[in-house]
């Protein structure tokens, strides 16, 4: 799994998402913009990650495992039954 730049601050956060409220768009690809990456939190159940580009990676995340968004990566995700998740966004500082 990728990791967040050890310079990256966290600057906005999401509402808890469930599998009924999960929007659409990130069920389908799509990307972070360019400096801004993602931190995929799940606080219950399980979300499998999948990571489109430059190589499809799928990782089943979990309160034991986040999820990290490489900045302008297509990506998605689908729960797996119940789940409880949120994205913490983060810039690097220079």
């Amino acid at each position: 799994m990728k990791e967040l730049p050890a310079a990256a601050t966290a600057y906005k956060k999401t509402p808890e998402f469930t599998e009924e409220t999960v929007p659409a768009g990130l069920l389908k690809a799509h990307q972070t913009k360019e400096g801004t990456w993602g931190k995929i939190n799940v606080t219950e159940g399980q979300l499998l990650y999948r990571i489109l580009e430059p190589e499809f990676e799928e990782v089943l995340l979990s309160r034991e495992l986040f999820g990290v968004v490489e900045p302008t990566i297509l990506h998605e995700v689908k729960p797996e039954g119940k789940v409880r998740f949120h994205v913490e966004f983060f810039r690097e500082e220079s």
